[in-house]
């Protein structure tokens, strides 16, 4: 069967548009922080304070999200969220004071957080049908997308200093990204997507744990919300540390090349590059990892090893040392979240949209905490926190009931 007509590939391809725009919009917008920043003659607190919004946006957004899932279902509020996100670009370009600005930012964390469960659920859910693995190199498809935008924003700030000219464009990408991305959605009733008409079934395809009679709810838990379970919350525990760590490597690797291993300004920004690259590296090959070893085992290892690479490299000390850590941390913290995410799903929309919020939380409002730490110690110790946070995803991994490793025949499908 060709590509065009094999319907995996066709959800596949769908799906990791909206991972693609996810990734585009949060970077174009991080990007040009410096230019609405001087443009809004904002000082360094206010703009800490204006990067917490869009974190105190996504956590306060669970119930909504819950909610609008339910009512919706994933594949119209993966749209619709989709497509607001491009908006706020241009409302964020636009923002006339600072005020203003801090409301576009919550909004923004609001609809990350609704298209984040969404398209989780849309990947969960392909998952399911097709008893094919895909959410790693879904999720390095997200990471493809920062590098794009961070590609644009690059070559828009040479050309011209509007940050407005600058976000029209990435809004005429995603605005065909979510053209693609609406012609092979699955539909609301895929399996994972809406799984409480199926309830026996969702409660069936997990191991057997105290836990599941909770985790899978019967037919009158449908329109209302549910106390989590004790497997949920390690799920979101496991999900906050991992993205803690994943978001606070992408925004402190540099200043700690800089200032503490003091690397050159030439090689500081290799930080970065070292724990993205090793990361899209990373998630195009877990999803086999996943079939041979297993969610669980994939997680418990690879957070192992990001947590006690850093460790070695704080210790140790030094530009060479701080690399190869920075490049355990990527490999090891990559296929976290897809594997969490797929286990969040596998227990119903309202665990899933959980475990969601917790992640989109802890990946903006990470790197803030870090600084935090740092402000009150130095940065060596906000790094040590990063490598705690890897650690802290391994214990709570032993703590989940992960399902079986699929086939590994049907885990070979190319990168989306």
């Amino acid at each position: 069967m060709s590509r065009l007509h094999d319907p995996f590939r066709r959800g596949q391809l769908a799906i990791a548009a909206l991972f693609l725009s996810l990734g585009f919009q949060y970077a174009t917008w991080a990007a040009r922080i410096p230019a609405v920043k001087a443009d809004l003659d904002l000082s360094a607190a206010e703009v800490g304070v204006l990067l917490m919004a869009a974190g105190v946006g996504a956590a306060v957004s669970f119930p909504a999200v819950a909610w609008l899932m339910r009512r919706m279902g994933s594949r119209r509020l993966a749209l619709l969220s989709q497509l607001g996100l491009a908006l706020l670009l241009l409302a964020l370009a636009a923002a006339p004071n600072y005020p203003v600005a801090l409301l576009v930012m919550c909004a923004d964390g609001v609809l990350v957080g609704c298209l984040n469960v969404a398209m989780n659920a849309q990947g969960a859910a392909l998952e399911a049908r097709h008893e094919r693995n895909t959410m790693a190199r879904l999720h390095a498809v997200f990471s493809a997308g920062s590098l794009l935008a961070a590609l644009l924003a690059s070559g828009m700030t040479a050309a011209t200093g509007s940050v407005m000219a600058h976000f029209g464009v990435a809004v005429v990408l995603l605005a065909a990204l979510g053209v693609t991305a609406r012609t092979g959605l699955l539909d609301e009733d895929a399996p994972a997507d809406r799984p409480d008409p199926a309830g026996a079934e969702a409660a069936a395809d997990a191991e057997p744990s105290a836990d599941a009679p909770a985790a899978a709810e019967p037919e009158p838990a449908r329109r209302r919300w549910t106390v989590p379970s004790r497997l949920t919350l390690w799920m979101c525990c496991a999900m906050v540390f991992g993205t803690v760590a994943e978001g606070a490597m992408n925004d402190w690797s540099a200043l700690y090349l800089k200032d503490v291993a003091e690397a050159s300004a030439e090689l500081a920004p290799l930080g970065i590059a070292v724990v993205s690259g090793m990361m899209v590296v990373a998630r195009l090959f877990a999803d086999g990892w996943r079939s041979r070893w297993g969610d669980g085992r994939v997680v418990l290892l690879g957070s192992a090893v990001a947590g006690t690479g850093l460790a070695v490299a704080l210790v140790s000390g030094g530009v060479a040392p701080a690399l190869a850590g920075f490049a355990c941390m990527g490999l090891g913290i990559a296929a976290v979240t897809p594997c969490v995410y797929a286990a969040a799903a596998r227990q119903g929309s309202d665990a899933l949209t959980l475990v969601a919020a917790m992640g989109t939380t802890g990946l903006l409002a990470g790197p803030p905490l870090i600084g935090f730490i740092a402000g009150a110690s130095n940065l060596a110790w906000g790094m040590g926190a990063v490598a705690a946070s890897a650690g802290a995803v391994a214990l709570c991994s032993t703590r989940i009931r992960w399902t079986a490793p699929a086939p590994v025949a049907q885990s070979e499908a190319t990168p989306a």
